[in-house]
């Protein structure tokens, strides 16, 4: 524990004696001083020795290294895109779902739910957020006795982890795998997709590194149908659980989902253009296969 703390021109000096190509030094010192010696650095281990990590492969430039991370970046973007589409359809499903099966006020009665504890605590979250909403809609509601508003006007002010916890706790498994279907997915698959994509809201919200990420958030891909989503996903046996957990199934996944959602959108076009613009040798990092541009699903997209 005791390195000494380095100036920005002795942290690019260093890389440097590693072995590290910098034809703009003045450019890659900016870099260091916004970004952090220590948050490129997980970037720039795949171009080192697995060996030795100390030392880079010949040839290797600090602009590649930055290249990646501005990849990584605008990779966020995009997968938090998806993500928040997928959240606001899937909140509105159910919402839908459980407001036709329970009522209007469904979200309160405990009979929806499977575990009374877990949902009266979500709903104390749930009026601790409605007494803080500054929302003109909501003053609305708090001028009434009874002012918790109705199922279709609360799911407005859920925020992703609090509305996964709701879809979890939701008793009924055929009300949950009816808004399944309407994504063409078995409710497994659609379930871990939302808790998934709640994490990786996360990831992006805190601009931690996404491109390859190994999730520990486990993903339930269907086996069978669709068919061409199927086709298109990576199966793992168990002995290789680890790489099931990169990004590959769950853009695979996105675009299905996105293309439900948004059939004119263009977000799997511009997913698939940035994806391009990655050097080859550093796409299977995030567990694509070798024919992912060929496969259903990605075949499909111009």
């Amino acid at each position: 524990m005791n390195k000494p703390p380095l100036t920005y021109v002795a942290q690019l000096q260093l890389l440097k004696d590693r072995g590290l190509t910098v034809d703009d030094e003045a450019y890659a010192l900016h870099c260091l001083a916004n970004y952090n010696y220590y948050r490129l650095s997980i970037y720039w281990r795949c171009f080192t020795d697995p060996t030795n990590h100390d030392r880079f492969h010949a040839g290797t430039t600090f602009e590649q290294i930055w290249q990646l991370y501005d990849f990584d970046r605008e990779l966020r973007k995009l997968v938090n895109e998806a993500c928040k589409r997928l959240e606001i359809s899937a909140r509105s499903r159910w919402a839908y779902e459980l407001g036709q099966a329970y009522g209007c006020q469904a979200y309160e009665d405990p009979a929806a739910f499977s575990h009374v504890p877990a949902h009266t605590k979500l709903l104390a979250w749930f009026d601790d957020c409605f007494e803080a909403s500054k929302e003109i809609f909501v003053q609305h509601y708090k001028t009434k006795p009874c002012h918790r508003p109705e199922i279709w006007v609360a799911i407005e002010l859920l925020e992703f982890g609090k509305f996964c916890r709701f879809y979890r706790l939701t008793k009924q498994a055929q009300l949950r795998e009816c808004i399944a279907d309407h994504y063409h997915l078995n409710e497994s698959s659609f379930s871990s997709l939302l808790t998934q994509c709640n994490y990786i809201r996360n990831i992006c919200a805190h601009h931690s590194r996404l491109w390859n990420r190994r999730l520990t958030i486990k993903l339930s891909v269907p086996k069978k149908k669709p068919i061409p989503l199927a086709q298109a996903l990576e199966h793992y046996p168990k002995s290789e659980e680890i790489e099931s957990r990169k990004l590959y199934n769950t853009l695979t996944l996105l675009i299905h989902c996105v293309q439900v959602i948004e059939p004119r959108g263009d977000w799997p076009q511009r997913l698939v253009t940035h994806l391009q613009t990655l050097p080859a040798n550093l796409i299977p990092h995030m567990g694509f296969p070798a024919d992912w541009q060929t496969r259903p699903i990605w075949a499909a997209v111009h």
